[in-house]
């Protein structure tokens, strides 16, 4: 079965004629400038995504506006491209009957490049390097409570680490910058700092729904990620019998971690541990979606497809002397 990288590799010149198995991520009706509707939609597979434009018109509209996202799709088409982005055209779809997605799923949902294990074992290191005890055993408790459920969890719908186990790996990642940033600023308290990186997102593992096409629960659309993260990390302080005022300094990381009011911050960073979280945050986003658009990124080809997040598309090609001299 081809895959989304493998069609994406072929020549561009070339319209390559395809058959293969994706999943539909996501489906949304939109109105063109004459006031016609289309349909916006995603698919892809562990390997890659792609959107197309379905007109009206298309044989494929109707069934495109049944479809739940999530739904296994076989698809039937050829290789092109619109406005140089990779945009095939698709003749025939189909939902793959329920009896014989699950042999799919492997090939169709994306992981994390790092091994869950291994994720979760270092995750165990950054808990167990948080000097102050009663913060050790809060991050623990709230991390443990959710299980399995935030092993697996996605870091985003679509923006960065958006695939199984993103979250994670996101929060691992932060962990390492920040304990490597940390010698350099003194004025940030470590146990709060770790401890604030390490529970800021957790919320996004009530927020998302869904194993295949993650979506936003009804508490993901009611509350969203940076309350519901703060109602856990004070339900695992208050257990643990946290000092008020270093709980109150732990739910001000997550209440202001995403930097900015209008990206979803409940409040501005306002204690030297919150901005520096809120730094170490944007830094591992940002280049959460560099190495993915690197890795999306045919071989050879000069630069990315435009990454949304980032306002650019990546040159990918490494410097010439490789960076040495």
């Amino acid at each position: 079965m081809i895959t989304v990288a493998e069609l994406k590799q072929a020549p561009k010149e070339q319209k390559l004629v395809f058959e293969t198995v994706l999943l539909l991520k996501k489906c949304a009706v939109r109105k063109a400038r004459n006031n016609t509707s289309f349909l916006a939609v995603e698919l892809g597979d562990k390997t890659g995504l792609f959107h197309i434009v379905c007109f009206e018109n298309s044989p494929n509209y109707e069934l495109f506006s049944s479809l739940a996202e999530g739904s296994v799709l076989r698809v039937k088409g050829q290789t092109d491209y619109y406005q140089n982005r990779f945009s095939p055209t698709l003749d025939t779809v189909s939902l793959v009957p329920e009896g014989e997605q699950a042999e799919l799923v492997d090939n169709l949902v994306a992981s994390a490049p790092i091994p869950r294990e291994e994720l979760w074992a270092e995750l165990q290191d950054h808990i167990q390097f948080i000097p102050h005890e009663g913060l050790r055993s809060a991050v623990r408790s709230a991390i443990e409570e959710l299980g399995e459920a935030f092993q697996r969890a996605p870091g985003a719908i679509s923006m960065h680490h958006a695939y199984r186990s993103g979250l994670m790996e996101h929060t691992v990642r932060m962990a390492r910058a920040g304990r490597a940033l940390l010698p350099l600023y003194p004025e940030v308290d470590p146990s709060l700092a770790v401890a604030g990186i390490l529970l800021h997102d957790i919320g996004k593992v009530l927020e998302y729904t869904g194993s295949l096409a993650p979506a936003k629960s009804r508490a993901g659309l009611l509350q969203g990620h940076v309350v519901i993260g703060y109602r856990l990390a004070r339900k695992a302080g208050l257990q643990n019998r946290l000092d008020a005022d270093l709980l109150e300094r732990l739910e001000h990381i997550i209440l202001s971690h995403q930097g900015e009011l209008e990206w979803g911050a409940a409040v501005k960073a306002a204690t030297p541990e919150a901005v520096f979280v809120s730094m170490v945050d944007n830094l591992d986003a940002k280049m959460g979606m560099v190495q993915a658009a690197l890795r999306d990124t045919p071989e050879g080809a000069e630069f990315s497809e435009f990454v949304a997040g980032l306002g650019a598309p990546i040159l990918c090609q490494k410097p010439i002397d490789g960076g040495q001299s």
